[in-house]
């Protein structure tokens, strides 16, 4: 069979599944090596001793459980100069008898309270606007009530480049627990290769993104940029569009080291994850056009990738062809490995190296699907 399809296909139709493949792998090395590689062998900046006055700002909704075991855990922090305002979003449950309780004992914490059927807006954008529009600080520390910091010194570290007054934004990790499962690694592997892209891009001087879970910015950008005034009517955004929006090669600095991390507790059944990454993928489409591009780029090239290495392997079998293309994929992956590796180890996270390949591919089609399914669908829920 495989001496059938060499007969039929042409010489100059192999000839170009050769240069496009090797094209593609061209494109991939820049990828890997211009970009990713940024993060992956960037080496971390020394802390100033600058302590500037920081307001954190948390938005809640029926978080009574989360709060009770967060909230004290940002409220102890080693820092001199913090508030802590939490915006209480129209919860039905104990969320604001908690809140009044831990006001009596921790002074640094400011309780807000948005009235019921007063958001006209989907989302959480307008109880944020609230809260940071509220801040007594211009330094604006963001994160949820399921986010607990990793250490005390979170504030510290994510406030430092901010003593640089060009530094307008900047960029924090936000990790979710190691638990057991797969599901559990599909979702730590994402979450290591949103911030591996986003971490790598504000290196590349490509600022693109950032996560609600852990991420600040000065207030008087929130003001001066109006906010979320742009893309009030879509519900998720809150951090990444906004960050898309006002982030530049000069005013966004990134913050990696362990102390600097939130975490999580991650999803337990597949069906709400889904859920979870069809909010998150709704707002890529509203992304500046270049970055568009980027981020298409790469996935692109990777199906690419294969799909080319597949037919040239089929359409001429023979033995030192298909060492070749071998070597071609090798080669890539240990590019792959070495960068994930080098980054895994920045963001603390182990045990999901050798899933790589596999959650590679998982993931280009798991996301294909939630991109098609989302096409003009408007998700509503707060969180």
């Amino acid at each position: 069979m495989f001496m059938l399809f060499e007969k039929i296909i042409p010489d100059q139709l192999l000839l170009s599944l050769y240069i496009a493949f090797l094209g593609v792998f061209l494109l991939q090395l820049i990828y890997f090596w211009g970009i990713f590689a940024r993060f992956a062998f960037c080496r971390k900046k020394k802390s100033t001793q600058s302590c500037l006055p920081v307001s954190v700002v948390i938005c809640a909704r029926n978080e009574y459980y989360n709060l009770e075991k967060n909230l004290p855990l940002i409220l102890e922090q080693d820092y001199p100069d913090f508030e802590v305002i939490v915006v209480n979003d129209e919860s039905d449950d104990d969320t604001n008898d908690l809140l009044c309780d831990l006001a009596i004992k921790y002074p640094r914490l400011v309780v807000l309270k948005t009235q019921k059927n007063k958001n006209c807006f989907p989302g959480k954008k307008f109880s944020l606007s609230l809260g940071i529009k509220s801040a007594h600080n211009d330094i604006v520390l963001l994160t949820d009530a399921d986010c607990a910091p990793k250490s005390p010194d979170w504030i510290r570290q994510m406030q430092a480049p901010f003593s640089n007054s060009k530094i307008s934004i900047v960029l924090g990790y936000g990790a979710y627990a190691q638990k057991k499962g797969l599901l559990n690694k599909l979702i730590r592997f994402d979450t290591v290769s949103i911030a591996l892209l986003y971490f790598a891009m504000a290196k590349a001087k490509m600022p693109y993104m950032g996560v609600g879970r852990n991420l600040a910015y000065r207030k008087s950008l929130f003001i001066q940029s109006k906010g979320f005034v742009s893309h009030y009517h879509i519900s998720s955004g809150d951090d990444d569009l906004f960050i898309n929006q006002n982030a530049t090669c000069k005013n966004t600095a990134i913050v990696f080291s362990p102390e600097s991390h939130t975490v999580s507790e991650p999803k337990t059944n597949f069906s709400s994850w889904v859920l979870q990454k069809k909010r998150h993928l709704t707002t890529g489409r509203y992304y500046k056009l270049w970055h568009k591009l980027l981020l298409t780029l790469w996935p692109a090239t990777t199906v690419a990738f294969y799909l080319l290495a597949a037919a040239i392997m089929v359409f001429n079998c023979n033995l030192y062809n298909i060492i070749a293309v071998c070597t071609f994929l090798l080669l890539r992956m240990i590019c792959q490995l070495f960068i994930y590796k080098k980054a895994m180890n920045k963001l603390r996270e182990r045990k999901f190296l050798l899933y790589l390949p596999f959650f590679e591919v998982f993931f280009i089609i798991f996301n294909l699907l939630v991109m098609v399914s989302n096409t003009g669908k408007q998700q509503s829920k707060w969180k």
